[in-house]
């Protein structure tokens, strides 16, 4: 079960959008997809859609080859685009009840889908009159309305304020728990707030495609320290693991680790073997964003 993908390539004209991609996705979570414009995650989530036919590869939705049963495989999908297609002068209720005739879904559990997205006192109220978060809320509702396994959300927080983008956060994450959730976005904190794994994606490839433990596990350590004194970087390169030395400031500098073991008493220890004195210590280490940016960077030359 879950979603595979096997050597999937599409190609509009001379131009590759996807070249080859392998992935195969079978837990419950949410999935990050990362990537400049241009990448090829619009592609991706077009294909799984089923919205793009004239690829080369192996997709399958479920237990559904998307080639050989493309309906079964659409029901298992669950879709809310980056510009929600709601129409304001309808009442939430009667936009959900529109949505699942168009689907011809039958019986309606518009109830249940409003409880789980905390619409249950807004059902009454016109879209029009709903904020960003609340329309976005409708939007998955109406992705949800025939329970399907897989979700993709095509930049769901864009525009949000911070408390609608905390609200929004959690109720992902919570259907992350019974779903399989595939989410598009360029805001790298969003990733690191709700992704469970990354996938990075540039000029049609796969860059990266790790879980999100695994990501912070490879991290950098970054200690500032200053001394009482100059030190010779020729010194400093004695402390185990050192990566990187630079002096920033007189008797100030930055040290990267490549290790995650805590390196603070090794820095402590070499002070106290050599006569210094600490004068600050703190520990800076790199964030998740500044690494996204390094690899997109390196991929990218």
């Amino acid at each position: 079960m879950g979603i595979k993908i096997k050597q999937l390539s599409k190609s509009y004209g001379k131009t590759s959008a996807l070249k080859d991609i392998s992935l195969n996705f079978e837990r419950n979570g949410v999935v990050g997809l990362l990537g400049p414009n241009g990448a090829g995650k619009t592609t991706l989530m077009k294909i799984l859609m089923g919205y793009l036919n004239q690829w080369q590869g192996e997709v399958e939705i479920g237990s559904f080859d998307i080639r050989k049963n493309l309906k079964k495989a659409q029901k298992q999908m669950g879709y809310l685009p980056e510009n929600n297609p709601l129409y304001p002068e309808m009442y939430v209720k009667e936009y959900l009840k529109f949505t699942g005739d168009l689907y011809a879904l039958g019986e309606l559990p518009i109830d249940k889908v409003a409880r789980k997205t905390g619409l249950t006192d807004h059902v009454d109220k016109k879209i029009g009159t709903l904020s960003k978060g609340y329309k976005q809320r409708v939007g998955l509702a109406a992705a949800l309305l025939h329970d399907p396994k897989y979700l993709i959300l095509d930049e769901p927080t864009t525009g949000l304020d911070p408390n609608q983008l905390i609200e929004i956060r959690k109720l992902i994450q919570t259907l992350g728990k019974e779903k399989l959730v595939f989410l598009s976005t360029h805001i790298l904190q969003e990733l690191e707030a709700m992704c469970d794994r990354v996938v990075i994606l540039n000029k049609g490839e796969v860059v990266l495609n790790q879980t999100l433990i695994e990501l912070k596990t490879d991290e950098l350590q970054v200690l500032s320290v200053s001394f009482d004194y100059r030190v010779e970087n020729l010194a400093l390169q004695k402390i185990p693991n050192t990566k990187t030395i630079v002096n920033t400031h007189d008797f100030d500098y930055e040290l990267t680790f490549d290790t995650q073991k805590d390196m603070r008493p090794a820095v402590f220890d070499f002070a106290h073997d050599n006569g210094l004195k600490i004068l600050s210590l703190q520990q800076k280490n790199e964030g998740l964003e500044k690494k996204f940016s390094a690899l997109t960077k390196e991929s990218l030359k």
